[in-house]
């Protein structure tokens, strides 16, 4: 083991004085998160609507409407009201593009649906921002079933007990109208990382693989350089020269993601979670990622052929692992091919320590990635001596 060591140090003094592992293992992940997290970073962010209403009824009904359904949702920040005085101001707000959509209250609204009458919640929406017009609409159709349901009540309670009239004040009075819609924020619970935490973590852990090659494809550099055959003509054993190659890449590796890890927090405000468990995260991804790397390593005949099915495996596992984009978005048969990739596991722990979440909630992440780990090292030990073949 002091062989393997000694090795280790050696090549890690190397690597460290090496300016392209720098720009590989910290300068370009930095880079490109900050990047990625400007340009991107408002997606799944809150977003407020703008909206105009132009309420002519001055009847009990759309007073509900506008105190329990649009207020609420005004303090709560998801929509801004511009009152206007006539349909035609909502139309040119809407039509200017802005407001989302405008909803239009007609006179006598509040007296129609009292008698039971057919009476509309006009929506005016812009072409260029259907999301809005469709929210606005949901809005409507969502507090229209709740007064029918009202009325149905009501007329079935009439149709059993005559005296169910004397009722009648509570609804007009909206009493018997529960809020139709509400809003509750389940960020805590949905265990989703924020756009600068997710491009920190997921371009942090795809170069990851290309940080991890420095220590072990050094194995292929040496032999193709003649300096592998001197160091074998040495009473040093294969097993702890290709020992010290792996420490090596792990120790790059950890310092990568560390780094990253703390200069993404300071730098772009990203949240990876509990210290202790994204050590955890970080120690076990850097293991998968080391071991896949070396089972590459075996197989390949040179350091050129090496690098390049590493950038391969790298892309695609990166791609398919969600590193730019949650593949959650993607949905069906992605998100499962998803699960064949430490990274997915890796970002899917970070995901698992939003909202306080601690060691016990990354038990299943941490265990598929100990898996990849397993897989992959056990086939490159078996495989080592591949390597020190000329």
């Amino acid at each position: 083991m002091s062989t393997a060591l000694l090795i280790a140090w050696k090549d890690l003094r190397q690597r460290f004085r090496d300016r392209s592992m720098f720009l590989i293992a910290f300068v370009v992940p930095l880079v490109l998160a900050f990047i990625f997290g400007r340009i991107l970073g408002d997606i799944g962010q809150e977003v407020t609507f703008q909206y105009a209403l132009a309420n002519q009824d001055d009847g009990l009904i759309s007073s509900v409407f506008v105190d329990e359904v649009l207020t609420p949702l005004e303090r709560q920040g998801f929509l801004e009201l511009t009152p206007v005085d006539s349909r035609e101001e909502a139309l040119a707000l809407a039509t200017e593009g802005a407001v989302s959509a405008a909803f239009v209250i007609p006179a006598g609204f509040s007296a129609a649906v009292e008698q039971a009458q057919p009476a509309e919640i006009e929506i005016i929406g812009n072409v260029d921002q259907q999301i809005g017009t469709l929210i606005a609409s949901s809005m409507v159709t969502t507090f229209a079933n709740e007064v029918r349901a009202a009325q149905l009540a009501f007329v079935t309670a009439v149709s059993f007990d005559e005296s169910a009239f004397s009722k009648f004040d509570e609804l007009t009075e909206g009493r018997a109208l529960p809020n139709p819609i509400t809003l509750e924020d389940v960020s805590a619970t949905r265990k989703e990382l924020d756009a600068g935490t997710f491009f920190s973590a997921g371009i942090a852990v795809f170069f990851l693989f290309f940080t991890v090659q420095f220590g072990v494809t050094s194995l292929l550099d040496e032999r193709r350089e003649g300096t592998l055959a001197r160091l074998m003509a040495a009473p040093v054993r294969r097993s702890a020269i290709f020992a010290g190659k792996l420490i090596t890449s792990y120790v790059v590796g950890v310092v990568s993601m560390a780094v990253l890890a703390v200069a993404t927090t300071l730098i772009l405000g990203a949240e990876w979670g509990d210290p202790f468990s994204v050590a955890l995260l970080i120690l076990a991804g850097v293991l998968a990622a080391t071991s896949i790397t070396a089972l590459i390593a075996t197989i390949a005949r040179s350091s050129d052929q090496a690098s390049n099915w590493q950038t391969i495996v790298a892309l695609v596992l990166g791609m398919l692992g969600g590193s730019f984009f949650p593949v959650t978005q993607a949905g069906g048969a992605i998100v499962t091919l998803s699960l064949i990739t430490p990274h997915a596991w890796f970002l899917r722990g970070l995901g698992d320590l939003q909202g306080g979440g601690g060691v016990s909630d990354i038990v299943p992440a941490l265990a598929a990635i100990l898996a990849f780990a397993a897989v992959a090292g056990t086939a490159a030990m078996l495989r080592q001596g591949k390597i020190f073949q000329p």
